[in-house]
């Protein structure tokens, strides 16, 4: 076998143009969202609730690993759930209250199962949004300020509902 010069052994990655690694960014967001759907839909309340949870993290795991900065599961459940609380009473009850009527036959659940993917879904976009910007800025999971971000990540909620209730029956369709 031929021996590998020093510079062949070397192995240096080059970083991504911006360009490249915000298309890799939405490509993981609107991946995660599509999953998100995916486990608002579960029928089990409370399991929708866990499952999207583990989405979130999956989300931000895989761009912290684009990013290359250091992921912690702890640190960012935390975050996950600062960024939910930040939509208050209301958006909490109605994500839990749509996970928790699908207990109610028929209805219960048709309610359960239509709303509660398209906030799953929301939050998702929102929460990649919030941390694309966040490393972009070159920030890590481990100085993200949760609270500081509350009113932007509202307004990516809110921004979100409209484009996810759209992809949702996008995908409804091809089902």
């Amino acid at each position: 076998m031929a021996t590998q010069t020093a510079q062949e052994k070397q192995t240096v990655t080059e970083p991504k143009p911006p360009a490249a690694r915000l298309a890799d960014a939405e490509a993981i967001i609107h991946r995660n969202v599509l999953w998100s759907l995916g486990a608002g839909a579960v029928p089990v309340p409370v399991a929708d609730v866990v499952a999207v949870v583990g989405v979130q993290l999956k989300l931000l795991k895989e761009l912290s690993d684009l990013y290359e900065v250091k992921f912690t599961e702890g640190i960012a459940r935390k975050s996950i759930l600062t960024l939910l609380s930040s939509l208050g009473g209301i958006g909490l009850g109605v994500a839990l209250g749509g996970s928790i009527a699908k207990l109610i036959p028929a209805v219960g659940t048709a309610l359960g199962i239509v709303t509660v993917p398209i906030i799953a879904g929301a939050f998702t976009h929102a929460t990649g949004r919030i941390f694309l910007l966040h490393f972009e800025a070159g920030g890590t999971v481990l100085n993200f300020d949760a609270k500081a971000m509350r009113e932007h990540f509202r307004r990516e909620f809110e921004s979100a509902k409209e484009k996810v209730a759209q992809l949702h029956d996008k995908v409804g369709n091809k089902v």
